[in-house]
C-alpha cells in the first residue's frame, strides 16, 4: 500500500534515443500506456534522482525500466537495465487522424487555466474595446462631447492591445502545447516570459501572413464587384470565372506553404525565412503516405472543421438578420438608399448580446486550432526524420 502511494505521487522521467521526457506523474503514464505511447522496456527513472552519480556511490541511481514503476504494468521493484528505448511517448508512433483530435481535447484539459490565462491578454482588450465602442455609439450628445471622445480614443487603444498581444498569444499556444505534450505542466507566467522573447518574429510573420490572406480575400471581393457590374455580359462572366479559379489556387497554394510557420517559428526558433520555407518542406512531405495521412490534407481537414465551427456559431443566430439584408439588396435599386436602410436596421438592432457571448466563447475554444497544429507537427516531423 505504501508503495502505491508513493508511485501516485512519484514523478517520472523516460529517456528516448538519449532524450528525456518528463517529469511526467502515474496518470500521465498511464494515459502514454493506453495510446501505446509508453512500452515496458522504455527506459525511465524517478524525476528526484541522480543520474549521473558515481557508480558503487551511496547515491547509485541506474536507469530502469517502465515496466518497473509500480501501479503502471504491475511489476513490483525497478530493475537496473541498460535496455535501449524502442518507442517515444510522445513523437516515435504515429498518429490517426481521430488521436490527433483527442490528443488535441486532452492536452486543452490538462492545461485549460494555462490557455484560458493566454486567451485573456488577447480577449480582455479586445471585449473593452467593443464594449466601449457600444457605449460610445449609443451614448447621446455631440461629435464634440469630450465623454464620447475619450470613449472611442480608449476603444481604439484596447484594440491596438489586443493586435499587440496577438504575437505572444501565437508563440504562448505553441510553447504550452508542446511543454504538456512533452509531459510537463508549466505555469503562465513561465510560459509568457518565454514567448515574449518570440515578440518581434512571430510580429513580422503574422503581418506578413495575415496580410497576403487578407490581399487574397479582397481579391475575392473584387471578382464578386467584377460578376455584379457586368451581370448582362457572358464574357465577363467567365472572365470573372477565370479570376475565381486564379484566386482559389493561389489561397489553397500559400495555406499550405504556411501551414507550419507558428511551430517552425516558435518550437524551433527558426529565423523568418527558415520559418516558411521550413514550413513548406515539412507540408510537402509524406508522399509516400495514402493522401489523407499527409501533413496538408490533415491540415486542411483541421482549419476546415475550425471554420465549420466558426461559421455555425457566427451565422446561425445572425440568420433572420441576414436574410432581412438579403431581401432587401435584391429589393432595392438605388444603392444610397440600400446603404441607409442597412445603417437604420443596425442601429435599431443595437448591441447583439448573444453574438457577443458566442464570440467570446470562439476565443476561448481557439487555442484548440493551434493546439491540432502543434500536435500534427510533431507527428510530422516523426514521419519526415524516419
Amino acid at each position: 500500500m505504501m508503495l502505491d502511494d508513493q508511485a501516485m505521487t512519484e514523478e517520472w522521467i523516460v529517456r528516448v534515443q538519449g532524450k528525456e521526457y518528463g517529469p511526467a506523474d502515474i496518470d500521465t503514464l498511464r494515459e502514454w500506456k493506453r495510446e501505446g505511447r509508453l512500452l515496458p522496456e522504455n527506459e525511465a527513472r524517478p524525476a528526484n534522482a541522480d543520474p549521473t552519480a558515481v557508480a558503487g556511490s551511496a547515491k547509485e541511481v541506474l536507469w530502469g525500466t517502465a515496466a518497473a514503476i509500480p501501479g503502471l504494468f504491475d511489476v513490483g521493484t525497478v530493475v537496473p537495465t541498460a535496455g535501449r528505448l524502442t518507442q517515444a511517448p510522445l513523437q516515435l508512433q504515429r498518429r490517426s487522424f481521430g488521436q490527433i483530435l483527442a490528443e488535441t481535447f486532452q492536452i486543452y484539459r490538462k492545461g485549460i487555466f494555462q490557455f484560458l490565462g493566454l486567451t485573456l491578454i488577447v480577449l480582455l482588450p479586445s471585449v473593452c474595446s467593443q464594449v466601449t465602442t457600444a457605449v460610445v455609439q449609443t451614448a447621446q450628445g455631440s461629435d464634440g462631447d469630450l465623454r464620447v471622445l475619450a470613449g472611442g480614443a480608449f476603444a481604439f487603444l484596447m484594440f491596438v492591445l489586443s493586435i499587440a498581444m496577438w504575437p505572444v498569444y501565437v508563440a504562448g499556444i505553441q510553447i504550452l502545447t508542446a511543454e504538456i505534450a512533452g509531459g510537463r505542466r508549466p505555469g503562465l507566467v513561465a510560459v509568457l516570459n518565454e514567448a515574449v522573447r518570440f515578440w518581434p518574429r512571430v510580429a513580422a510573420l503574422c503581418i506578413f501572413v495575415f496580410g497576403v490572406f487578407a490581399l487574397l480575400t479582397l481579391f475575392g471581393f473584387g471578382i464578386a464587384l467584377v460578376v455584379a457590374a457586368g451581370a448582362s455580359s457572358v464574357l465577363l462572366i467567365f472572365f470573372a470565372l477565370g479570376l475565381l479559379i486564379l484566386q482559389v489556387w493561389m489561397f489553397g497554394r500559400f495555406f499550405v506553404n504556411v501551414l507550419f510557420w507558428q511551430q517552425f517559428a516558435v518550437l524551433e526558433n527558426a529565423a523568418f525565412i527558415d520559418s516558411l520555407r521550413d514550413s513548406r518542406n515539412l507540408a510537402r512531405s509524406g508522399r509516400d503516405l495514402p493522401w489523407f495521412e499527409r501533413p496538408l490534407w490533415r491540415g486542411a481537414f483541421i482549419a476546415s472543421l475550425w471554420f465549420a465551427f466558426v461559421l455555425a456559431i457566427t451565422l446561425v443566430p445572425q440568420w433572420t438578420t441576414l436574410h432581412h439584408y438579403f431581401n432587401q439588396l435584391a429589393t432595392t435599386q438605388d444603392p444610397q438608399t440600400l446603404l441607409q436602410q442597412l445603417t437604420q436596421a443596425q442601429q435599431a438592432h443595437g448591441f447583439d448580446v448573444a453574438g457577443f457571448a458566442l464570440n467570446v466563447l470562439q476565443k476561448i475554444l481557439q487555442p484548440l486550432l493551434g493546439i491540432a497544429f502543434v500536435v500534427l507537427y510533431l507527428d510530422s516531423k516523426t514521419h519526415l526524420e524516419r
